[in-house]
């Protein structure tokens, strides 16, 4: 930090508090060269993603999006939000560990998929028959007899 006072850049941090619930931070610092001191607010930095769609489109991530597609999925199963929540929250992950800020809707769809996989299969299929753009009936008989090939074991009892 250069101080506004004597433009010096060294200081040293007096003091350092989260500014409500946001994700921002006061620092009260103090100038090594003159002094005085200053306060400083540090916010931090979200890195956007961009999800690619199919047509090549390009639209920001969003969380609620994807919330609202699984609630939609999990629709009067035995699934509380919780489990919803740390699905994204799972996605979210996997979007800060990847190099690149963009990522394809369909490699989105296949993460949720694994994890509704693992959860419900009953939500699965009706994610899936979303993402994959099912036409007809058939698709859908298809899928759910590879789900009852690869068995019907659920984690949810």
């Amino acid at each position: 930090m250069k101080c506004p006072f004597c433009d010096n850049i060294e200081d040293r941090v007096m003091d350092s508090r989260e500014v409500g619930e946001s994700a921002i931070i006061r620092r009260r610092r103090e100038c090594l060269k003159c002094g005085k001191r200053f306060t400083t607010y540090e916010r931090i930095e979200k890195i956007p993603y961009v999800v690619v769609k199919k047509d090549g489109r390009r639209e920001p991530f969003d969380r609620n999006k994807m919330v609202g597609g699984l609630l939609k999925a999990c629709a009067k199963r035995p699934i509380e939000i919780a489990i919803i929540e740390r699905i994204v929250d799972d996605v979210e992950s996997d979007l800060h560990n990847n190099l690149s800020k963009e990522i394809s809707a369909s490699m989105l769809g296949e993460i949720v998929m694994k994890n509704l996989w693992q959860l419900d299969k009953v939500a699965y299929l009706r994610f899936t028959s979303v993402h994959r753009h099912y036409e007809n009936i058939d698709d859908f008989i298809k899928e759910a007899g590879q789900i009852k090939a690869r068995g019907t074991e659920n984690t949810l009892g």
